[in-house]
């Protein structure tokens, strides 16, 4: 839109899904060249950020990785964004819909197997309605039907290879040794693939890895917090800041609290998702700089100061 042209280098798991995306490139009508996908290992991405054709960067992954190629990006004097991970929280106010609330639950947290940056990981539920949420959303979340990703019963699918699968069930286990109980799920599934029941856990704190890494998988731990107040200080107790969700229906504490949350993106009464006409992007870990709406084009151009000092221009308003 701005004039620039893009390099796609996409991650080795997905080098199919950056193909296909070239090509929808191409059927659209885009000139040749202007969308290119390149597949290759990592060494292809240092080679890319490092040339002189490259201006600037993107990168959407782990933090780990993110801070390797800010460094290599930073150490060429390039722009860059980073879109990293998240750990969300979602909170259930004291007046929150529980119907709405526990459905938008089961929405945020089981997308796409739970693997997605902006699904819902930490639920922080104030007391009085604590046991009426569990209630709902285990019960919701008990009708969820795990198989194959390629059939139209299926809700949720497998995870995305063996270490991730080992990592969610370690997460898991290492919680309930330090007083976590499950309430349903728990363990893999015994099949073949990389299956997880989807899990919902209570009596989680803050510092159990379940709430303080990123779950990238379906696990639902849920920490009771005394009021709002409480649960604020509860989600911002993270090295993530992508996105969160309250469910409220005080529309003005809502705003109230959506301030105080530190966080790129705060959703009221839904669940966070990405829409190309608003910012997206996070803070702390979960990365820097914007993607989507104008915001997110006016990070990948250089902005030029045209200053006249002729009087016939300034009469003009010609900028």
């Amino acid at each position: 839109m701005v004039g620039n042209t893009i390099v796609l280098k996409p991650a080795s798991a997905t080098t199919g899904c950056g193909i296909e995306i070239e090509k929808m490139f191409s059927k659209s009508g885009v000139p040749g060249g202007v969308f290119q996908t390149i597949v290759g290992d990592s060494s292809i991405s240092e080679i890319l950020i490092d040339s002189q054709d490259i201006n600037a960067v993107t990168f959407t992954g782990s933090v780990s990785a993110g801070g390797k190629v800010a460094q290599r990006a930073t150490s060429q004097i390039k722009k860059c964004v980073l879109e990293l991970g998240g750990s969300d929280p979602f909170i259930v106010c004291e007046d929150a819909d529980i119907e709405k609330a526990s459905n938008g639950a089961v929405k945020g947290r089981f997308i796409n197997c739970g693997q997605s940056c902006i699904a819902s990981k930490r639920f922080i539920v104030t007391k009085n309605i604590a046991n009426e949420f569990m209630e709902q959303f285990v019960q919701k979340t008990e009708k969820l039907r795990v198989g194959d990703p390629l059939s139209d019963d299926t809700d949720l699918g497998p995870l995305v290879n063996a270490s991730g699968l080992k990592n969610i069930d370690s997460q898991v286990k290492d919680s309930v040794k330090e007083g976590a109980e499950i309430l349903t799920g728990g363990e893999q599934i015994k099949s073949k693939g990389y299956f997880y029941k989807p899990t919902i856990m209570k009596k989680v704190s803050p510092n159990m890895r379940v709430a303080q890494e990123e779950v990238f998988g379906p696990v639902a731990p849920i920490i009771v917090a005394d009021d709002e107040i409480e649960a604020v200080r509860v989600a911002n107790n993270s090295q993530y800041g992508l996105g969160a969700s309250i469910w409220i229906q005080d529309l003005d504490k809502a705003e109230k609290l959506s301030t105080m949350i530190r966080s790129g993106i705060v959703t009221v009464n839904n669940v966070v998702i990405s829409d190309p006409r608003v910012p997206f992007g996070g803070v702390k870990k979960s990365g820097f700089g914007r993607e989507l709406s104008r915001y997110g084009i006016l990070e990948f151009v250089n902005i030029k100061s045209l200053r006249f000092y002729d009087q016939l221009v300034h009469q003009h308003h010609v900028e």
